[in-house]
């Protein structure tokens, strides 16, 4: 990894950590070894019988699986499905009493509304590294990463991560959710550390910029920050850089931080990467990313949405989560080793949360080498999103689609039509979207193939006004390509 010269940041959380240090409020890692049976009955020395982590052992394949297809498909009891299709989404309490699941009828659907966009849930390799860890060590450990829950597997995941992220370090956490409050509010007792724990002036504070549309666990971290104080935030618009540079212009505060999602989750939109590292330039903030949906998928590696555009040396801090693309769970920030001091030191929702189990983290590892190994899962990705533009005409940024639809019962009604179908999306209707702007929020994945996007496109015709490209003889070509 390139060594990076030494920002004003990186000196203020420096000193922040040796502040932490003088007063005894740095607080380190514990790794800890878990034995197994075999070593107790064996009395093997724990000392020589470190867990193996060769990616060489994970089995990968060239291509599409019969497995990687149960990454789409589930099924739901035939009651709940008729009431899907008549709009009611959820059981009565009722129902729920009276109602013996194990006795009904059950309607099999294709999903497109999941996050598993790998596929990577269903897989053999993360299944037998999961299964494997859980005959060893059982569930453990079962407390915080700070008392006795950091074991070689969360030293190798971190470590994996790191390396995927083209970072020094990385700190894993019980969810994304938790990583983003735990930079935020990090973020915000840094002030309150080189103020030697007074509360911050207005001109002290760090000013987080977060565009309108980040993500719940961004926002929410920011409110914290900002009523602990040491943290002020304001709101640019959405993916608009240049009412950022003015803010940032104008914004009198040293010390200041830019905040976005790297592909914003309803809508499937990419942040302005490269227009956000020319202000960083210009402004020096401290930039941060989350990249929850563009981990694993995007980059040629699976590094991200920085990986794609070739600036991951111009972001400073880099969330992800566990949960999408890796088909596992957990959140995790990756970030320089002084970075991490601070966070494992001042992120309360990192602190005192419990650490994913073995099996799980294992599970998160294999998923990483899988992922890293398996390149043509990005590629049917891309596939998938170029197919659906060229039958609907509709420009598409990525494995999240926004397909606007009108009004909410036209929309309601193409959801219940692609259940008929056995095709599951989700419907979004006012208030969450404005009026006469219903939608359906569909997401690709690699098991999805070509037939699944036909079907579904061919349903979506009779509901959206797509403008398909005309054949040569100046008719659409849209039933033709189907």
């Amino acid at each position: 990894m390139e060594k990076k010269q030494k920002t004003s940041w990186d000196l203020w959380v420096e000193e922040a950590v040796s502040k932490l240090e003088s007063i005894k409020l740095f607080t380190p890692l514990r790794p800890m070894r878990v034995p197994t049976l075999k070593q107790q009955q064996e009395n093997q020395d724990d000392e020589e019988a470190p867990p193996k982590f060769d990616d060489d052992q994970y089995e990968t394949f060239p291509g599409i699986q019969p497995w990687d297809r149960l990454s789409i498909q589930v099924s739901i009891p035939d009651a709940f499905y008729q009431r899907l299709l008549q709009g009611e989404e959820v059981y009565s309490k009722k129902e729920l009493e009276d109602t013996e699941v194990s006795q009904q009828r059950f309607k099999n659907l294709i999903l497109f509304a999941g996050n598993d966009f790998l596929g990577l849930s269903r897989h053999p390799a993360v299944a037998k590294a999961t299964a494997k860890a859980a005959l060893e060590h059982g569930t453990g450990p079962r407390g915080s990463p700070l008392i006795c829950g950091y074991t070689d597997y969360h030293i190798a995941l971190e470590t994996s991560l790191a390396e995927l992220k083209n970072k020094e370090a990385c700190l894993l956490c019980s969810s994304g959710f938790a990583a983003n409050m735990a930079v935020m509010v990090s973020i915000g007792a840094l002030a309150h550390v080189l103020c030697d724990w007074r509360r911050p002036r207005k001109e002290e504070n760090i000013a987080v910029f977060s565009d309108a549309l980040n993500h719940a666990s961004i926002v929410d971290g920011l409110k914290l920050a900002e009523r602990h104080g040491g943290v002020e935030f304001f709101v640019y618009k959405h993916s608009n850089t240049a009412h950022l540079d003015a803010l940032l212009t104008n914004c009198k505060n040293k010390r200041k931080v830019v905040v976005t999602d790297s592909l914003f989750s309803m809508d499937g939109d990419v942040a302005p990467m490269l227009e956000l590292v020319k202000l960083r330039k210009k402004h020096g903030f401290l930039f941060v990313l989350d990249d929850a949906h563009g981990t694993f998928v995007w980059g040629k590696n699976g590094g991200g949405l920085a990986e794609e555009f070739n600036c991951e040396n111009d972001v400073d801090i880099c969330i992800g989560t566990l949960s999408k693309a890796a088909g596992s769970l957990g959140g995790f920030i990756t970030c320089s080793k002084i970075w991490k001091q601070f966070f494992q030191s001042r992120g309360r929702t990192f602190i005192f949360s419990t650490i994913a189990p073995i099996p799980l983290t294992a599970a998160s590892y294999a998923s990483v080498v899988v992922a890293r190994k398996e390149a043509w899962r990005r590629i049917e990705i891309r596939k998938r999103i170029q197919e659906f533009q060229a039958l609907t005409g509709q420009p598409v940024t990525s494995q999240i689609l926004s397909v606007v639809v009108g009004s909410t019962e036209k929309t309601f009604k193409a959801t219940r039509v692609l259940l008929e179908a056995g095709i599951f999306v989700v419907p979004i209707a006012p208030p969450a979207v404005a009026q006469n702007a219903a939608r359906l929020r569909i997401t690709l994945t690699a098991a999805h193939t070509t037939e699944d996007i036909k079907e579904l496109v061919r349903i979506l015709s009779d509901f959206v006004d797509f403008q398909v490209p005309s054949s040569r003889d100046g008719s659409s070509n849209l039933h033709a390509r189907l």
